[in-house]
């Protein structure tokens, strides 16, 4: 009787002792369990014939639900059912007029909005591919799309005719047609196309027309958002749509959640994460044409929004905009990444108790973290199936030579606990690197061999994260965007997360830039002002100085209207670097870091010319 009873007692303060030793271990297994669920789910498509796409998945649930809200946009409601039928008007239009066919690409050129789910839901009906252009993007970026998915037929939203206009005698020549989403269109070489979609049957079409897809099978090409350089096409196959949609489930979104969107539908979070991850879910979407700060929080109140997106700047956008009732909201679930802990925890004290399930992920890498704890300012938490499923390490890296660091034997060296290094992922048949369509040369660019063993592969991440002693996974930085100077490692965020504490400054993009007869980079930073103040040079040094030492401050300021970004609400910098600190060059103010004086001083010519003479000490 005492053994049971000193049993059960010990049963009794399991949960505590657990909580004590192991904080984590519940949430641990929660996420655990989700990844194996829908690990199984996805090993057991692979075996179905024929393929179970995401499309599939759609389909099941207009059958479940025909009625229930799929997308409520600009005050119009669009059910599953009403959706099936459009998508199968597109497919059935563009069968006849253009003469798709399954294996075919086809490029979409649309805004965010409803037509962009049915005509990517007719393509796949069709067993087309889909490449989802940035609109955005103009001229010589445009036209260099097409170069890599291999598409021959362009469906162009009408307000973005224009765009299409412009390189229309380059699409010509490539035997691309072009088709508008309008009712007419005088342009020579652009026909329109929404006469025969509304006149097109919305009678299903047999899954003949998509017979010989499977799992490998080319679903979408999205391309990357272009901070360095050309857009590049990630390839997307239909295990990777899969993977990606299972995102939502493994956050603990439902079919009984409201998810809202306002990210780029032609972006991964947008599509694949929002999109399609709702079709998997089987739950509604609320859309809107695009991120709109002083509407964000009046739209989930309206529509009883329950899981929200975000991506790089936009959470501080939201907390930056000032309304009473922050808290009188339904949103329980965040999803996105790019989000700093200074805002991660500003955010939730105004905003109260919402999951924020940063992520760490590229489109086209093969590894990827999730934060499923409550810890601020982490992407994801090692554990044993995570590493199992998708191996992957972080390796020591050169910051001055942007290359792994090597031993003896010309192996990559692993990283200690708690050191930032580079994450590599390895190639395998269960964690794929597809690569970039049309460019070889940046697809073995991605790929690391003899990391650990002589002839083994892994796909570059080109980021530098780190793993703290209680296995909690933090981003660091990109790995163009951490300089060297004076010998020492710069991380750009962490320089700007200190930048903006400074009362004046509002926003920061730290790089660093080259000076003549000096090794590595110099610290340099564009910014913005917050509202009603000017830049103070006092302060502002004093700020950096206290929190900094002398390698990592900003030498250079350059005070900007706005910070250009990427559609995504990325910071673009490439140009920032190459017009490097000269003020015959530069129209915007600049300033330079005067120690002696304590503080920034205007850039002069006679400085700047100094500084490259060697005159100056840096």
């Amino acid at each position: 009787m005492y053994v049971w009873f000193s049993l059960l007692a010990g049963l009794a303060l399991l949960p505590a002792l657990l909580q004590t030793l192991c904080p984590y271990f519940l949430q641990d297994c929660i996420y655990m369990l989700r990844v194996a669920r829908f690990g199984v789910r996805l090993e057991k498509y692979k075996r179905r014939t024929p393929l179970y796409s995401i499309l599939d998945c759609f389909l099941d649930s207009v059958r479940r639900h025909p009625l229930k809200p799929f997308i409520h946009f600009e005050g119009k409601t669009y059910s599953y059912s009403d959706v099936d039928r459009e998508s199968n008007k597109v497919a059935n239009a563009l069968r006849a007029v253009v003469g798709l066919k399954e294996g075919d690409t086809v490029a979409m050129f649309l805004g965010n909005e409803p037509c962009f789910a049915w005509t990517w839901l007719g393509l796949a009906k069709l067993g087309c591919a889909a490449a989802l252009l940035n609109f955005n993007i103009r001229s010589k970026s445009l036209l260099h799309c097409f170069s890599c998915c291999g598409a021959r037929v362009l469906v162009a939203a009408e307000e973005l005719r224009g765009a299409v206009e412009e390189i229309l005698p380059a699409l010509k020549e490539k035997g691309i047609r072009v088709y508008l989403l309008s009712d007419e269109c005088s342009t020579d070489g652009i026909k329109s196309i929404s006469q025969a979609i509304k006149q097109a049957s919305d009678e299903p079409l047999s899954p003949s027309f998509r017979a010989n897809l499977h799992l490998k099978s080319t679903a979408l090409y999205i391309y990357t958002s272009g901070t360095t350089g050309l857009p590049k096409a990630a390839l997307i196959t239909q295990e990777r749509m899969w993977a990606a949609s299972f995102i939502q489930g493994v956050s603990g979104v439902t079919a009984d959640d409201v998810f809202y969107i306002n990210l780029p539908l032609y972006h991964s979070a947008g599509f694949l994460i929002g999109l399609t991850g709702c079709m998997e879910r089987g739950n509604s979407v609320i859309l809107r044409r695009k991120f709109s700060a002083s509407q964000f929080w009046d739209d989930c109140r309206k529509y009883n929004v329950t899981v929200m997106q975000y991506i790089g700047e936009t959470m501080r956008y939201l907390y930056n905009t000032h309304k009473d009732n922050d808290k009188d909201h339904k949103v329980r679930i965040a999803i996105g990444n790019g989000v700093r802990a200074d805002v991660w925890n500003e955010f939730l004290k105004r905003f109260g108790n919402i999951y924020v399930r940063e992520l760490y992920a590229a489109t086209e890498g093969n590894i990827g973290f999730i934060n499923y704890t409550s810890k601020v300012g982490v992407v994801g938490r090692v554990n044993i199936l995570h590493r199992n499923l998708f191996p992957y390490a972080l390796i020591k890296f050169d910051i001055e030579k942007e290359e792994p660091v090597r031993n003896a034997d010309g192996l990559c060296v692993q990283a200690a606990q708690g050191e930032t290094g580079l994450l590599v992922g390895k190639i395998t048949k269960k964690s794929p690197f597809v690569g970039y369509a049309g460019n070889e040369q940046q697809t073995e660019k991605k790929r690391l061999r003899d990391v650990f063993v002589k002839g083994d592969l892994y796909f570059n991440s080109g980021d530098l994260l780190k793993v703290d002693h209680e296995n909690f996974v933090y981003f660091q930085d990109r790995v163009g965007d951490t300089f060297r100077w004076k010998g020492e490692n710069v991380a750009t965020t962490e320089v700007s997360d200190i930048l903006i504490m400074v009362d004046c400054i509002e926003e920061a993009n730290v790089y660093g830039v080259t000076v003549k007869g000096h090794e590595g980079r110099i610290g340099m930073a564009a910014i913005t002002l917050t509202e009603g103040k000017e830049f103070d040079c006092v302060d502002t040094c004093k700020v950096l100085s206290n929190l900094l030492p002398v390698y990592a401050r900003p030498y250079f300021i350059r005070i900007q209207n706005s910070l250009e970004m990427t559609g995504t609400f990325k910071l673009k910098k490439v140009k920032l670097v190459a017009e490097g600190f000269d003020p015959a060059l530069i129209q915007d103010p600049l300033y330079f870091l005067d120690l002696a004086q304590k503080k920034y001083i205007p850039l002069t010519q006679d400085i700047y010319n100094s500084v490259l003479a060697g005159e100056i000490k840096l």
